[in-house]
C-alpha cells in the first residue's frame, strides 16, 4: 500500500488557521479525491466547532478531521486543545477502510499537534461532550471531579 498524499498547500494553511487563536476557523476536514485515489483534499473548514464538523461527515466516506476545542475545567480556567479525528464511515468501501489506518501516519506528519486521537465510525463518536471528557482526563489537573 502506498502512502497518502497530503501535500496540497491549502491543507497546511487550514491547519495553521485552526491552530491560530486569532482566526475563527476551528476545524478542518480532509477527504479522498476519489474512491481510488490516495490524494487527500481539504473538503471543508468551519468556525462552529465539532457539531458543525460532525454534520459534514458522510457514511460513505473516510477521512480525517482536525479541531480546536475550547473548554473550562473549572470557573478559573479555559483550555484549548486539539483533536485528530479518523473518520471511517460505515458504508465506505472495504479497501478505503483498510487504507485509512496506513494513511493516518502520513496525515499525522502534517496535522502533527493534537492531544487525543478520536477513531470515529459513527457521528456519535464525534460528540463534543464525550471528546471534552476525554480531553479533561488526558489533561491531568481537574478540579470538578471529572
Amino acid at each position: 500500500m502506498s502512502g497518502a498524499n497530503v501535500s496540497a498547500p491549502e491543507i497546511q494553511q487550514a491547519y495553521l488557521d485552526v491552530r491560530d487563536d486569532k482566526t475563527p476557523t476551528n476545524w478542518l476536514l480532509l477527504n479522498y479525491e476519489s474512491d481510488r485515489s490516495d490524494v487527500l483534499k481539504l473538503t471543508a473548514t468551519g468556525e462552529n466547532g465539532l457539531n458543525e464538523l460532525k454534520d459534514k461527515l458522510e457514511d460513505s466516506d473516510c477521512g480525517f478531521g482536525y479541531a480546536r476545542v475550547e473548554y473550562s475545567n473549572d470557573k478559573e480556567s479555559k483550555r484549548v486543545k486539539f483533536v485528530l479525528i479518523t473518520w471511517i464511515g460505515e458504508n465506505a468501501k472495504v479497501m478505503r477502510k483498510a487504507k485509512v489506518s496506513v494513511h493516518a501516519a502520513d496525515v499525522k506528519r502534517v496535522l502533527s499537534v493534537f492531544s487525543i486521537e478520536v477513531p470515529a465510525r459513527e457521528k456519535g463518536d464525534v460528540d463534543e461532550e464525550h471528546i471534552v471528557t476525554r480531553l479533561r482526563k488526558a489533561g491531568g489537573a481537574s478540579y470538578d471531579g471529572v
